[in-house]
């Protein structure tokens, strides 16, 4: 099949690109950097001629509640125009779990509106959500940081690695689609705490973490279980072990 994949340069996508090459499809990684972009339009036609599956996996470049909500719903607005034009058959977009349970961050009120628009479009999908991911633990310990002490709340937290997303992502985008949501969590289960305190014990970082329920997430108060599956979901291979060359989750 042509599978064209929007933010092919990024993260997941790149690594959705030489999965989806390697099972012999023909796929187009498309990003501002190839001349295309879901923002303004640019090359998208040119790029979707032909194709059979899209996948979005795009991302904004602003956390800011407006222009997060700006970027997605203009972004997957064009897609879905654009895709309908071309007779798409498949869009695959990747979403966070937990995202419509956390109505207080701009960022997934910006996630939900996207889903809302690809549920309500007449183009068959898939969504596939995913936990945080361990390349960014790193950020998450920075923004919960004051001094040599890093508050974080000690809520449920699954992360997974961006390889085991971009696996999920891409046997999805060469299947049928799902009509649905489908949820894609690491191995292992524990604190976000626990979880960060063995990421700094990992990289000899000195910071202490405190376990603090008033921290929140990225600022906001979350539940207990906002950050985690609630029912089934697909758990990926690497354990945060691996990743982080020995460190353990308590």
């Amino acid at each position: 099949m042509k599978i064209v994949v929007i933010g092919g340069s990024g993260l997941i996508g790149s690594r959705v690109v030489d999965l989806l090459g390697a099972r012999g499809h023909q796929v187009v990684a498309a990003s501002p950097r190839t001349g295309v972009n879901a923002v303004t339009g640019e090359g998208l036609a040119e790029a979707l001629d032909g194709a059979e599956v899209v996948v979005d996996v795009s991302n904004s470049p602003s956390f800011e509640p407006a222009a997060a909500l700006e970027f997605f719903e203009t972004s997957t607005r064009n897609l879905l125009a654009a895709e309908t034009a071309a007779e798409v058959g498949h869009h695959v977009a990747l979403s966070v779990v937990g995202a419509d349970r956390m109505p207080e961050m701009g960022y997934m009120r910006a996630k939900v509106a996207q889903e809302k628009l690809i549920a309500a479009s007449p183009i068959p999908y898939s969504v596939v959500r995913a936990t945080q991911f361990f390349e960014f633990l790193d950020a998450i310990a920075g923004l919960g940081t004051d001094g040599d002490t890093v508050r974080l709340a000690p809520v449920l937290f699954q992360p997974i690695a961006a390889d085991d997303v971009a696996d999920a992502v891409a046997e999805v985008a060469a299947g049928a689609p799902i009509g649905g949501i489908v949820e894609v969590a690491g191995p292992e289960r524990s604190r976000l705490d626990d979880v960060i305190r063995s990421v700094l014990e990992a990289d000899q970082d000195p910071r202490k973490v405190v376990a603090d329920p008033a921290a929140g997430y990225f600022g906001t108060v979350v539940a207990e279980d906002a950050l985690v599956p609630l029912g089934e979901a697909r758990t990926g291979r690497i354990r945060l072990a691996e990743r982080r060359g020995g460190a353990g989750v308590a």
